[in-house]
């Protein structure tokens, strides 16, 4: 497994879930990192993105604000903090890394289901 996803679940609206994304040196440190998500019956859509070397982030519209990318070097994992959670944000979101800014990912993880409650 190239890119390994975890720390999805279930959580109230207007609650934080953080998920991580780890992966190898070799995926990790040669493209940037980012997350999409797919709703039930909704296209798979970008979220937010990390560009490794130089720190730029790029977000959907919808989550800014509400959704912050990071990154551990010395873990090579990514990691995004979800706050202020809406029902709106329910998907399966999948890590994925490719060449920045990351419009189609190369590499992807398995996903991670996010259940947001109203």
């Amino acid at each position: 497994v190239q890119l390994q996803a975890s720390g999805g679940g279930l959580v109230q609206a207007g609650g934080s879930l953080r998920l991580s994304c780890a992966g190898s040196e070799r995926i990790i440190g040669s493209y940037a990192v980012g997350w999409f998500r797919q709703a039930p019956g909704k296209n798979r859509e970008f979220v937010a993105g990390i560009n490794w070397r130089e720190s730029d982030t790029r977000y959907a519209d919808s989550v800014k604000g509400r959704l912050t990318i990071s990154r551990d070097n010395a873990r090579n994992t990514v990691y995004l903090q979800m706050n202020n959670l809406k029902p709106e944000d329910t998907a399966v979101y999948y890590c994925s890394a490719g060449p920045w800014p990351l419009i189609r990912g190369r590499y992807w993880g398995q996903g991670t289901q996010v259940t947001v409650s109203s």
